[in-house]
Formats: C-alpha cells, structure tokens, sequence
C-alpha cells in the first residue's frame, strides 16, 4: 500500500511538471507594452498558490496585498491603499519562514521602486500610462522594427525580392543581419506557446541566399532637398543614417577613416561568420541610392576638422563605433606578444592573416569579440588556443552558439580564472598568463552573479600569444577640442540623438551606448535619420509599396524548430570560409507556415497592424 501511494505520488509529480513546463511558456511569453502592475498581480497569484500555509505573513499576507495591487490596477485604490500595500509588503519581507513568501514581497518592493509612475497613474488617472499597450512581439523586440511576418509571408510566397525590400524599409543591411544578427525578436515569439520560436534569422538568410541584395533595386529618392549632411564613420549605423537621409532627398557625405565601408562588420567580424562579398552586397545596394558620396582614408580631427564640417553642412551625425580595445592592468601586459582582439581582428578584416603555427595563444574575455579571437586563432594555425574568463561559462555574454562552436574546434575554456599577471621569459616575450581561481559569490548592482577569490593556488597557463578581448573605448580626442566630450567614455545625447551642447551635432551607436549587437546600431541609425530630417525642416516618410499576403488559417500542428548547420568542425577549423549552412526549401516554408501573424490577429489588429 505504501508503495503504491509512493508510485502514485511520483507520477502526480511528472505530470505537474510538465503542466508547468507549459506554465513557463505562458510567462515567457508575456507580450511588450503590458502594463508591469497586471504582471505582478500575476506573479503574486502564482506565490500565493505555492504557499504552505504553516506561516501567517505567507498565508494571508500575500492575499491582501494581491487584493491591494488588484485595486490599484482597476483604479479603485488611493495613496493610502497604496502606502499599505508596501509596509505590508515589507512585513512579509522580514517575517515570512522561507523564500515563497519573503521573496515574493520582495519582488513586490522592487516593481514598486522600477515602475512607480505606473503606479501613479492607475492612482492619479485610473488608467495605464500612455506607452502601455500590447504590440506585436516580434517586430517591437527588433531594435530597428522590422516587419517581420509581413518578410516571413513573403518569403512563404517565394516573393523573395519583395522580402529583401521590405526588410530594407527598415534595415538596409538584410544580409548581414542574416548571417550575425542575435535575433532578439524571437524571445517574445508566440509560436513558442505551441512548440519553439521562429527561425526569423535563419528565414531571413533563405530569402538572401536565393537573391543577391545589390541585385534587388532599391527604391526611388525624394526630390532633392538641397541640404547636407555629413556622417562621420562607415561602419553599419553610420550607413543606416546614410541610407535613410539619401532616399529622403538629402545629399550625403560619409568620412571613413579606413579604406573600406563596414566599420567592425568589416574589420571586426571575421569572415567564417560574415563573408566580405555578402557585406559588400548590402553596402552597393546602399550606395546605390546615388545621394551617398563616400571619402575614405579621411580621419575627422586629422584629415577634416570638425569645425569644417560644421561650416560646410546643415547637420553632422558622428557614427565612429568603439574601435579601440580595452587592457587587463596587469603586470606584464607590455611584453611582446601581448596584442587588442580588436586589433588583432582588424589585421584579419584588411586581410593580412598571422601565423600562430606552433604558438599556444590565450584569449581573454567572454564576450562574442572573445569567441571570434579563439575560433579565428584555430584558424591561423594555433597549437592550442585558451580562453580565460572569470566567470562561469553560463556568465559568458557570448552566444551560446559561438561558445559551442569555439569548443567543438578545440578551444579551451578555463573559466572561474581572474588575471592575475604575464609572465615574460628573459627577451620580453610572453611565455606564460598566470590567473587565480574564482568562486561565484553574491549579486552585483547590474544583477550579475560576482566573483571572489578562492582559496587555490595561482594557475599559470603556458602561451606565447596573448589577445585582450575585454571591451571596446571610443576614439574621443578628435572630437574633444570642439566640446563634443564624452561622458563615461560614451557621446551624451538628448532623446532625439542631438549631441547635448549641440543643436546640429548627432550621435548614434556604439559611442553613444557602448559596445552592443549590430541590429542595436541599425536601429540608432535609423531614428537618427528621422530626427536629423525633422531637424532639417521636414518629415518624410519611407513606405515601401509592398502587397504583404493575407494570412492563412494559423497551423496549430506542432513542430521542432529548423535550426541551421554548420559545417564539420574538423573542416571548418583550418579556413575562412563561412560556416553555417543554410535552410533547404521545405525546411523555409515550414518555418513560414509556423508564424501565427501576429500583426494579423490578436493585438496586431487592435494597433500598428495590417487591418
């Protein structure tokens, strides 16, 4: 008897948690622009099913402030109803028995300090506040609002020029961001309720692969406006604001500091992930416009100083990346061998491959700029090749794929391992990087888990080659003795991108928000072109005359995701060339058939979609 009340029990248990597993597809799956107090309210409803009972604050408690927090989202509760909710909530935080209960008040307490003007208005006005509402998850993820389901209906149509324009509407760089883009708009994707997120990338690449883009005619520009604008740096927000302002009607000069067009797509990704001759598709069919003038080998501060281009056009949006690679302060970070991965990738870029045959490299960082250093390094023959972080794997900002890439071609991962010092033999070269062990420890202020020292003894990593892949600065200086300084190491800017202190003076991607993923610098290039056109005396708008399909009865069969391959590492390792295969053609349409058109049906109907 008592066994079978045991077996009974345990399939009780396999059961709740596979309802649970479709629980915490639910929650994932919460859409952009819902108002944060109905989340909470939803959370506190979870909490309040977990509890025991044993202890009051739990039991009762989290009932009344549920009651509280639900007043306050109908609009049925004032400043006092308020005020008691957060000493309740308080209350529980330093009495309840164990974490159901104390650490929901406490998550209560932070949405209460994150999210007070929400707050505030469902008191004061008794409705959300004017950004809350519902959008598309897809398209409101992606940093440059692409209108994804409407390329995905397209591409499921076989009309893949029409796709690529679409795209471009957007984002004029459709095939880098097929190949390297961290797809952000497949974290919200509804699909994932029934089986797994679209493969937007991977379909994006399918419709890239079938046309070139430079072969897909790009749309016809305004009348000219007559005004100037110069834009300081090639690189993909730079050309973002280019070829938005050149189909405006504005005439373009972009100073490039290098001989070539791309900016770190160029010089800083190499080219098993991004091939050279896809970038160059993307960057010919922005120059195609014909408003777009391109000096290259021109540094602003050396070559052209920026009092001039102030002088000679109407506005100026500096673009110039974060170029320059950070250092470890170290002891022996001056011996000879130790090299920037930005420098050491550029060289790669401009094509001048170095030859590690023989020499054990280690690669400091955990970032994507790490991995490309380790895989890269693989591939110019590399005896072995380290990577040293001082996190866990899991800490690694780094994809996931890249990560599992960099392992399956003999990249090893001595994580938990803080800098400590280069040692260099008698000549100055580097013979050695020795690190001290690490133990995950508490929280920091950026929500990360830190480190602390162990209690081991120092490893030293035999290596002849050092790569610093900790981070990227800005090249400030030529843009200092004009009063645009940087703050923090990053261009300050009002909202509508304007240098502050500037009124014709803008700014936009990595120098204005740091190192981040492409599609983010796109997407500042973008709402810089919209600002610096309403600067200039206009509002143009760009819609491309494109006929999306209407939208087939959802298909509510699930299905796995079609991932990409990549080739066989013990191939792939000893070249440059690209890695990843793409998707055959059934494979593509199914991943099409998969999308539920959002901006069809449900909140996509209701604002921003197609009926």
């Amino acid at each position: 008897m008592y066994k079978k009340s045991v077996l009974h029990k345990n399939e009780m248990n396999e059961k709740t948690t596979k309802f649970l597993d479709k629980f915490v597809k639910r929650v994932k799956a919460y859409p952009p622009g819902v108002c944060p107090i109905a989340v909470q309210l939803s959370f506190l409803q979870s909490s309040r099913s977990q509890t025991c009972g044993k202890c009051v604050p739990c039991r009762d408690g989290l009932e009344q402030v549920e009651n509280m927090m639900r007043a306050i989202l109908d609009g049925k509760a004032d400043m006092d109803t308020f005020e008691n909710m957060v000493e309740l909530a308080k209350m529980i935080q330093d009495t309840a028995d164990c974490a159901i209960g104390y650490e929901a008040a406490n998550i209560v307490l932070q949405s209460v300090e994150l999210f007070h003007d929400e707050y505030m208005s469902h008191i004061r006005d008794h409705r959300c506040k004017e950004d809350i509402g519902q959008k598309v998850p897809c398209i409101s993820y992606c940093p440059a609002n692409v209108d994804i389901p409407g390329y995905i209906a397209l591409i499921g149509e076989e009309r893949y020029a029409d796709a690529i324009n679409l795209i471009r509407r957007d984002n004029p760089f459709p095939t880098a961001c097929a190949f390297i883009c961290e797809h952000p708009c497949e974290e919200k994707c509804r699909r994932d309720l029934l089986d797994s997120p679209v493969n937007i990338r991977g379909l994006k690449k399918f419709a890239v692969d079938q046309i070139a883009v430079d072969k897909v005619k790009v749309p016809e520009c305004n009348v000219t406006t007559g005004k100037r604008v110069a834009v300081v740096g090639g690189g993909p927000s730079g050309l973002t604001t280019a070829y938005f302002l050149s189909l405006m009607g504005h005439k373009v000069v972009v100073y490039e500091e290098r001989e070539a067009l791309g900016g770190m797509l160029r010089y800083g990704i190499p080219n098993y992930r991004l091939p050279k001759d896809r970038l160059d598709e993307d960057i010919n069919g922005i120059l195609a416009t014909g408003n777009i003038e391109v000096k290259y080998n021109v540094a602003v501060g050396t070559d052209v100083s920026m009092e001039q281009l102030l002088d000679e056009f109407h506005a100026v949006y500096i673009a110039i990346g974060a170029q320059v690679g950070k250092s470890v302060k170290v002891d022996g970070v001056n011996s000879n061998g130790v090299y920037s991965a930005v420098d050491m990738l550029g060289e790669i870029g401009r094509g001048n491959i170095p030859d590690y045959t023989g020499k054990r490299v280690v690669v400091v960082g955990g970032g994507n700029v790490a991995m490309d250093c380790a895989r890269s390094a693989i591939r110019c023959n590399a005896k072995e090749v380290t990577v040293i972080y001082r996190r866990r794997q899991i800490d690694m900002t780094a994809l996931p794929s890249e990560i599992q890439g960099a392992i399956e071609e003999g990249v090893e991962l001595l994580t938990l391992n803080a800098p400590v010092r280069i040692t260099p033999d008698e000549n100055g070269n580097v013979k050695g990087f020795v690190c001290q062990p690490q133990i995950i420890s508490k929280y920091d202020r950026q929500g990360k888990p830190g480190v602390t020292v162990a209690n081991k003894e120092e490893i030293e990593v035999p290596c002849e080659i050092v790569l610093m892949a900790i981070g990227q600065d800005i090249v400030s200086q030529p843009f200092e003795k004009y009063g645009v300084n940087p703050k923090r190491k990053t261009f300050e800017t009002h909202q509508d991108t304007r240098v502050k202190g500037y009124e014709k003076v803008f700014a936009g991607g990595d120098c204005v928000f740091g190192p981040a993923t492409v599609i983010k610098a796109i997407g500042a290039g973008k709402i810089a072109a919209l600002n610096i056109d309403e600067y200039l005396g206009y509002h143009h708008k760009y819609l491309e005359d494109i006929h999306i399909p209407e939208p087939r009865e959802n298909d509510r069969t699930h299905y796995g995701r079609v991932h990409l391959t990549d080739r066989s590492a013990r191939e792939r390792k000893h070249n440059f060339e690209p890695v990843e295969n793409g998707m055959s053609y059934d494979e593509a349409m199914q991943e099409c058939h998969k999308c539920l058109r959002c901006d069809h049906f449900g909140c996509g109907v209701v604002e921003g979609g197609r009926v």
